[in-house]
């Protein structure tokens, strides 16, 4: 399991140098920045760095586990994002779920439960 302060080291470790938007070592093969950036055209969404900054936690999270769950997803990013705000800051970053949307930014399947249509809600 990847722990928010690991998410967190990386991203600062990865803004070092090479820029914050540019360094996504755990993408998957059939991702890049161009596809994020198409999906949140259709999605209405302005790309920011907070913005990648999830779509590498996620994708880090990602390829640490083969079955992403939930909670632990959401328990990692609400820590590492403590400081903007946690998970109130990544639901105004990303109305549709900070999981689910972002996971779709960064190419990811969305965990299980983390949209739920009948009750209209979503991570």
């Amino acid at each position: 399991m990847m722990t928010a302060t690991m998410m967190t080291q990386s991203a600062t470790a990865a803004s070092k140098g090479a820029g914050l938007v540019r360094d996504f070592p755990n993408a998957p093969g059939d991702w890049n920045m161009g596809v994020a950036k198409a999906i949140a055209k259709q999605e209405n969404i302005t790309l920011a760095d907070d913005h990648w900054e999830l779509m590498r936690c996620l994708q880090e999270y990602y390829s640490k586990t083969d079955f992403p769950k939930l909670r632990e997803v959401t328990d990692a990013l609400d820590e590492n994002f403590h400081g903007k705000g946690g998970m109130k800051y990544l639901h105004r970053l990303l109305p549709s779920g900070p999981v689910s949307q972002g996971c779709k930014l960064a190419g990811l399947k969305v965990p299980a439960g983390s949209v739920d249509p009948s009750f209209g809600s979503s991570a």
